[in-house]
């Protein structure tokens, strides 16, 4: 008998079964109009709300025994994250659990990506001691360090971005091309085409870099007539080059942990097969670095299994 698992966050709506060895998600992309570079939080509100019933009559059918509901109800787990998306799920997933009578529990967002990337990558004994990790996406470029908390984990932030994510500049950068957002795997399949590479070693302090920089420069580029794949590779390999000194300066002061990579950029061919090769990083399967509702799905069976009372 599963547990069930919602998140609403930009820019996918989730839903996710797990009975504590397998699971199904699904997921579906929010609606962002071509040219366009995301969703204000009321329109992806509306559009995780009018989609979440489908959704969950897809994934459920006619499906009954749900031990628990757990969703992702903001971006981390601190205090004051907040955004309006995530209503739609925690709001949904609070209804079906006091119609059933089973608990709820919620989770962040980020926590749910960690969970998943773990899961997915067949070490979920990672999330029962400390490791480094990457969430890299969207809306966010952060290196963590990560260490078990009861049946979750809890992430400080030791490095990443000063200014835009990695998410950002490759999204600014497939909308300048004419992709469509978001843009990363279009971006990705870009630059794996032949054709010239430049690239741009980002100054790092410490262990955090800024990458707004980078957007300009991949504007020159476009002013100049350079090729679109030259582009694409330029934003991908600067993005992996200054991610790759961040986690090897983050090994030499914490030795020995292990390093995890979830979100969305996390799914970049380049990048996974320069940091697994120079960093031992472990990667999440491709389909659950984006967006998905398995982690959440997978903590909400821990915190079940674990005794924990909402």
């Amino acid at each position: 008998m599963p547990v069930l698992g919602l998140d609403t966050s930009n820019y996918t709506t989730s839903a996710a079964l797990f009975n504590g060895e397998t699971g199904r998600n699904i997921g579906r992309l929010l609606d962002v109009r071509p040219g366009e570079l995301g969703l204000r939080q009321s329109d992806a509100l509306f559009q995780h709300v009018k989609r979440l019933p489908r959704l969950l009559e897809e994934l459920l059918g006619e499906r009954q025994g749900i031990l628990a509901v757990g969703a992702s109800t903001r971006p981390r787990a601190v205090e004051g994250s907040y955004m309006p998306c995530f209503l739609a799920g925690e709001s949904q997933g609070r209804g079906i659990a006091a119609a059933l009578g089973v608990p709820f529990y919620a989770h962040s967002h980020q926590q749910g990506h960690l969970a998943a990337a773990a899961w997915s990558a067949g070490r979920p004994d990672l999330l029962d001691a400390p490791f480094l990790a990457w969430h890299l996406s969207g809306g966010t470029t952060e290196l963590l360090l990560v260490k078990p908390k009861d049946y979750t984990v809890e992430a400080e932030i030791i490095g990443g971005t000063s200014d835009i994510s990695a998410g950002q500049l490759i999204d600014r950068t497939g909308v300048l091309l004419g992709l469509q957002f978001p843009a990363g795997k279009a971006l990705d399949e870009l630059s794996q085409q032949d054709g010239a590479a430049f690239a741009f070693s980002v100054r790092l302090d410490g262990l955090t870099f800024s990458l707004s920089g980078m957007e300009n420069q991949v504007k020159a580029l476009a002013e100049r007539g350079e090729s679109k794949t030259a582009i694409a590779r330029f934003a991908i390999a600067t993005v992996t080059g200054v991610v790759r000194r961040a986690t090897q300066e983050a090994q030499k002061q914490h030795p020995g942990l292990p390093v995890l990579c979830s979100g969305g950029v996390a799914s970049n061919t380049h990048l996974r097969e320069v940091l697994a090769e120079t960093c031992g990083a472990i990667f999440a399967q491709p389909k659950y670095s984006t967006d998905n509702a398995m982690g959440t799905a997978i903590l909400t069976w821990r915190a079940l299994k674990a005794g924990e009372r909402p």
